[in-house]
């Protein structure tokens, strides 16, 4: 079973709920719902769940060995940390914008003083 797509969605809140994922396999099955949680050790992938009578959450669908949870937690981290990346990204690239817009009000408000004065 091959994953063949990952799609994750970041949460904007700052909470411990960081992203959602729906993993498909083999362009024909999809899971979706897979939280990524930041715990005390770092972040986990949760595999999709529901609250059972007794108040305990138990996984609705979950992998059967080690093997196939660590490709699908792969997966998703990369898509994850890539969404990351390009979100630290963007904001470094809108404080740029916004220094440039800063210095340019700066140099725009200074001729007009300097305009008023020559009047």
């Amino acid at each position: 079973m091959q994953i063949t797509d990952v799609r994750v969605r970041l949460l904007n809140d700052s909470g411990k709920l960081k992203a959602v994922a729906s993993v498909s396999f083999d362009d024909e099955f999809v899971v979706h719902d897979l939280k990524i949680v930041e715990g005390v050790n770092g972040l986990f992938i949760a595999m999709p769940s529901r609250r059972a009578k007794d108040g305990e959450f138990k996984d609705i669908c979950h992998p059967i060995n080690n093997d196939m949870r660590t490709k699908i937690e792969t997966a998703i981290y990369k898509v994850y940390n890539e969404l990351i990346d390009s979100q630290v990204d963007s904001e470094d690239e809108t404080e740029t914008v916004s220094e440039e817009v800063e210095a340019t009000e700066e140099v725009e408000a200074t001729e007009e003083v300097e305009a008023t004065e020559e009047i």
